[in-house]
């Protein structure tokens, strides 16, 4: 495959996680790949990681499935997994086990390679809080992407943590930006961003319940324990700069109108409603957005 190309050079894409309310992100993203939109560096964490790599590989019906169908897959993970030890999302199978062209979610690899954009996957270093973001430096083959999707998209509690490369990883939502890649995009030198959020305008985090119980259930990380506690805090204060970023022409967000699911839905139908919600967000902003990329 011939290398692709970006028309997007100065503005950084950004796609916040959420778990199955990345089905919204999916159907945005969708209509971004069908517009022609082409940014050359790209952040996501949790779910956004995911998004990340449909993006990167320019797959919008890809994108669509991971959110979507995905969901009615007999392995794709409820109470019983969990209960095995392998997570109400059952993490292995779902990126680790699904990606070749053989398997249940095939993933173009060549297209990933020939794409020049730059990315960064973040997630959260178990043993002392670190945020670390991966980039394409770190990424030699499809498992090397998948696993550090998995880890990018690992819940405490809810999915068994990620080891890569000797290190324990979970969730990068639970960093010090509360799951949103700003701060490498910043580090990266860009100063535009478009993001795509999984919550309403309106939404403000609220403070964690039961500290106490959080800190019993991680004595072994102390620092998931912190990470949850400061999430609320660390989640609106970015909000708080993206906002401000918005108001000086600096920021694109795109906010579904609605988020009428957990993080957590399978119902295929419903998640088929917010994925079309997203696409409807999308293409009713587009002229507003190309004008913002200077397309």
């Amino acid at each position: 495959m011939s290398e692709l190309t970006s028309n997007v050079t100065d503005t950084a894409l950004i796609f916040e996680g959420g778990g199955m309310r990345a089905s919204f992100s999916s159907g945005v993203l969708q209509v971004l790949l069908e517009a022609g939109i082409h940014c050359d560096w790209v952040g996501g964490i949790s779910a956004g990681s995911s998004c990340l790599a449909n993006y990167l590989a320019r797959d919008g019906a890809r994108a669509e499935r991971s959110f979507v169908d995905f969901a009615a897959e007999p392995e794709f993970g409820n109470w019983r997994t969990w209960l095995q030890g392998k997570g109400v999302f059952n993490a292995e199978w779902i990126y680790e086990r699904t990606s070749l062209p053989h398997q249940a979610l095939p993933y173009p690899w060549e297209t990933f390679t020939s794409n020049p954009a730059q990315i960064a996957i973040g997630a959260m270093r178990c043993e002392d809080g670190e945020m670390v973001y991966w980039g394409r430096d770190d990424i030699n083959r499809l498992p090397d992407l998948m696993k550090r999707v998995r880890a990018s998209s690992t819940m405490p509690l809810f999915m068994p943590l990620t080891t890569v490369d000797g290190e324990v990883y979970c969730d990068g939502a639970l960093g010090p930006t509360g799951g949103f890649a700003v701060d490498a995009a910043k580090a990266d030198g860009y100063e535009k961003f478009v993001v795509v959020m999984t919550r309403t305008r309106g939404y403000r985090k609220p403070p964690a319940r039961f500290p106490s119980g959080y800190r019993r259930l991680f004595r072994r990380y102390p620092a998931i324990a912190h990470g949850v506690l400061e999430r609320p805090a660390n989640y609106n204060r970015t909000l708080d700069e993206l906002f401000d970023l918005e108001r000086e022409g600096r920021a694109f967000l795109i906010f579904p109108d609605a988020m009428p699911i957990k993080n957590s839905e399978r119902r295929v139908p419903v998640l088929r409603s917010v994925f079309q919600s997203g696409r409807a967000k999308a293409e009713s902003e587009l002229d507003a957005l190309r004008e913002f990329l200077g397309l």
